[in-house]
């Protein structure tokens, strides 16, 4: 007993060690303040976005979707990933897009914009250095979006995605540009906050766009963060790195309760919501863009608590959590929540068609 003892407090010691060494690597070691960002994009440029419909062909018949990319920058030497490296364009490319934009291409003409991302290592810790760079990022996220308002090609309705970076990213848009302008807050279809924890002070059932209890509702938030069921230390972790917008700058989460409405039904609900009504889970990495992946169906059970969304997955080895030290740290290479969403948006596009536009 005491060897096993001994053992597991070995293990643990060696886990906190990987992990700060890591941590030491990707940090800058120099302070934000003086730090020289990369160059800004210009928005009006084809090679500012990853996608943009304006620039070769959108449906108008589709909703226009803003989607705002997660952490593809690891960090080092920089605070801020380059909008012109090919190495974070590829990641973005290869996992996020055909995972976490896709499922909104069913109804949508999606616009994906490039922006200076804060780093990884921004993402590890709740230092004024790593919280300034992630605020940073807001500006270029904010610039974007103002030019896919001007281009947009769809009809009244738009979505805002953001994929958890972008997605604390997109919590601001939402509450400051989109919330205070009520012709943009009418036109709010829905706004997705995937693997993105916001607090119910600003977006609970109550806020000025607030949580979705209904997939026949629009102008409302779907916002979670998935954690696997058995794994209260992963929980714990994102509760203690968690931040939220507190007018321009980010602050930690604290005691703060999360948001968190089930993809499975589209409800801000404790309910347990049982596998059957899973609509398909699916590892798209490596697809080309307008590749529909198959998908794994009535296999995923998820239910809210605390405001995280715990999750039981399938076992396939499709869903595994693997690649570097880095990469485990970032969104899932895979989406348990693929065709969900897509029915989500689905559901939420064609009741805001139905709906007569505000007199």
């Amino acid at each position: 007993m005491i060897g096993l003892l001994i053992g597991g407090f070995l293990a643990l010691a060696f886990l906190y060690l990987q992990n700060d060494i890591h941590r030491n690597y990707l940090d800058p070691k120099i302070p934000f303040q003086i730090y020289r960002p990369p160059a800004a994009p210009n928005y009006t440029k084809a090679d500012s976005w990853y996608l943009n419909p304006a620039h070769y062909y959108a449906d108008p018949r589709k909703v226009d979707v803003f989607f705002v990319h997660g952490t593809s920058y690891n960090g080092g030497d920089q605070w801020l990933g380059s909008t012109t490296s090919n190495a974070i364009k590829a990641e973005v490319q290869r996992v996020q897009l055909p995972n976490y934009a896709a499922p909104f291409a069913i109804m949508g003409n999606v616009y994906a914009p490039k922006y200076r991302q804060g780093s990884l290592f921004t993402q590890l810790n709740l230092k004024e250095d790593s919280r300034e760079a992630r605020q940073f990022a807001y500006r270029d996220v904010s610039a974007a979006f103002a030019e896919f308002l001007k281009v947009r090609r769809g009809g009244r309705g738009f979505v805002i995605v953001g994929l958890e970076q972008g997605g604390v990213l997109a919590s601001r848009l939402v509450r400051d540009v989109v919330a205070n302008d009520p012709e943009l807050k009418s036109q709010l279809v829905a706004a997705y906050f995937l693997e993105t924890l916001v607090p119910e002070s600003q977006f609970g059932v109550t806020a000025p766009t607030p949580a979705c209890l209904s997939r026949r509702q629009v102008g409302c938030v779907v916002s979670y963060v998935s954690i696997n069921s058995g794994r209260p230390d992963v929980a714990l972790q994102v509760l203690q790195k968690a931040v939220y917008w507190q007018g321009e700058t980010l602050q930690p989460m604290g005691s703060r309760k999360g948001v968190c409405v089930n993809p499975l039904n589209g409800i801000a609900s404790d309910d347990e919501v049982d596998a059957r009504h899973s609509q398909g889970a699916t590892n798209a990495t490596g697809l080309e863009w307008g590749t529909e992946p198959a998908l794994s169906v009535r296999k995923v059970a998820a239910h809210c608590l605390g405001g995280l969304l715990f999750v039981d997955k399938p076992k396939s080895p499709s869903f595994k959590d693997g690649g570097t030290w880095e990469d485990q740290r970032k969104v899932n290479a895979y989406n348990l929540f693929y065709g969900d969403l897509q029915a989500d948006i689905q559901a939420r596009w064609q009741l805001f068609e139905a709906t007569p536009p505000p007199a």
